[in-house]
C-alpha cells in the first residue's frame, strides 16, 4: 500500500470508530449490561468462522473460473488476493479498490490482463445476479408479511424494492454494454474527455487507446468464457451463494449469540439493502454509512438497548477483522513489487 492509502486506511477507521461512539452512546443503557452478560461466545466464534469460510468460497470461486480459462491459480494464491483486496476495499469508496488488487494478482499468478478482468468483472455481475435472485424472493415470500405489518416493515420493503432495482439495472446495463463494445468505449471515452476538460489529464491520447485495448480484451476474455469456460461460470454461481450465504448469517449467529431470536428471514432482507448500500458508498470502506444504516434497520427487531452492541460486533466481523486478515498479503505484495522493481 503506498502512503496515501495508509492515509485513508487511518481516516476510515477513524471515521468508523468515530460514528461507531456515537451509536452507541445513544444506544448503551442500564439494561445493555445485562445483554452483555447472557453473551453465548459460541455463536460469536460461529460467526467469525461462517466470515472467514465466505472469503474460502470466495477464493474457490476465483480458482475454479480462472480453471475454466485453462490458468492452473493455486488456493493459497487466491486466498492471499482475496484477503489483500478487502484491505484495499476498506481505503475506497464502494469498495471499489479491490477490483485492480484482483487483476493485478491474477496476472502474477500467469493470468493474462483481459481474462483477469474478465475473471474479476464476471464475479461482480454473478454477484448482481444472486442477490438480485435473492432479492425477488424475499419479495416474493414476504410480500404478504410486509403488507400487513407496521408502516416501518412497509418503509423496509419499499428500500428493498428499491435496492432490487438497482442490482438488476446494474446488471441490465452490463449485458447491454457487453453486446456492444463500441457504446461502452464510447462511453469511457466521453467520461476521460470530461475528467481531461476539467482537470487536464496528462497523457491522455494514451489512456484513450488503453480504452480501447482493454475493453477488446474484456471483450474477448467474456466470448471465452461463454465458449470455453462455462463450467466456471456454473462453478461461479454455486460459490457465489455461498459465499453471501455465509455472509449473510454472520449478523443472525451474532443476534444469537446475544440472546435475540436470529431474524433470519428480516436479517437476509437488511443483509442484501446494506449490501446494495456498500456498493455505492462514498466514504472509504462505507465506514460510518455501514454503522448508520445498519443501526437503523436492525433497530426495528433488536432492542436498542443492544442494538448497538451488536452493530459493533457486525463491524468488528466484517470490516476490522477484513483489515486485520489483509495486513500480511497486502505488505507481503508489496515487498514483492518493491523487490521486483529493485531488480530490474
Amino acid at each position: 500500500m503506498e502512503k496515501s492509502q495508509w492515509k485513508w486506511l487511518f481516516v476510515s477507521i477513524g471515521f468508523s470508530a468515530l460514528v461507531m461512539g456515537g451509536v452507541l452512546y445513544f444506544t448503551v443503557d442500564e439494561t445493555t449490561i445485562e445483554y452483555i452478560s447472557r453473551i453465548n461466545p459460541f455463536y460469536l466464534a460461529l460467526a467469525i468462522l461462517l466470515h472467514i469460510l465466505s472469503l474460502g468460497f470466495w477464493a474457490l470461486r476465483i480458482q475454479r473460473m480462472s480453471a475454466s480459462l485453462g490458468y492452473l491459480v493455486r488456493f493459497r494464491q487466491c486466498l492471499n488476493l482475496v484477503m489483500a483486496n478487502m484491505l484495499v476495499a476498506a481505503v475506497t469508496p464502494s469498495q471499489a479498490g479491490g477490483e485492480p488488487v484482483r487483476v493485478h494478482e491474477l496476472y502474477r499468478a500467469g493470468v493474462t490482463v483481459g481474462d483477469a478482468t474478465a475473471v474479476v468483472i464476471m464475479e461482480r455481475i454473478i454477484d448482481g445476479i444472486v442477490l438480485g435472485l435473492g432479492g425477488a424472493l424475499a419479495m416474493l415470500f414476504l410480500s404478504r408479511h410486509w403488507g400487513g405489518s407496521s408502516s416501518d416493515l412497509s418503509g423496509l420493503s419499499l428500500v428493498m424494492y428499491a435496492a432490487w432495482v438497482f442490482i438488476i439495472t446494474f446488471v441490465l446495463i452490463f449485458v447491454y454494454s457487453v453486446k456492444n463494445p463500441d457504446h461502452l468505449k464510447s462511453v469511457l471515452k466521453r467520461l476521460s474527455h470530461w475528467i481531461d476538460r476539467r482537470w487536464h489529464l496528462r497523457r491522455i491520447e494514451q489512456i484513450l487507446a488503453t480504452i480501447d485495448r482493454e475493453v477488446d480484451n474484456f471483450n474477448q476474455g467474456l466470448v471465452r468464457f461463454m465458449n470455453h469456460g462455462k463450467s466456471g461460470l456454473v462453478w461461479g454461481f454455486i460459490f457465489t451463494a455461498l459465499l453471501w450465504l455465509s455472509e449473510f448469517l454472520v449478523a443472525s449467529m451474532l443476534l444469537l449469540g446475544l440472546g435475540l431470536p436470529p431474524h433470519f428471514i428480516e436479517s437476509l432482507v437488511i443483509q442484501l439493502i446494506m449490501t446494495t448500500i456498500m456498493m455505492i458508498a462514498f466514504t472509504p470502506g462505507g465506514s460510518g454509512i455501514a454503522e448508520l444504516g445498519a443501526t437503523s434497520l436492525y433497530s426495528l427487531f433488536v432492542p436498542s438497548s443492544i442494538v448497538g452492541i451488536f452493530v459493533l460486533l457486525w463491524r468488528l466481523i466484517l470490516y476490522y477483522l477484513n483489515i486485520f486478515l489483509g495486513l500480511l498479503p497486502g505488505l507481503s505484495i508489496v515487498r514483492r513489487e518493491f523487490l521486483t522493481r529493485a531488480r530490474r
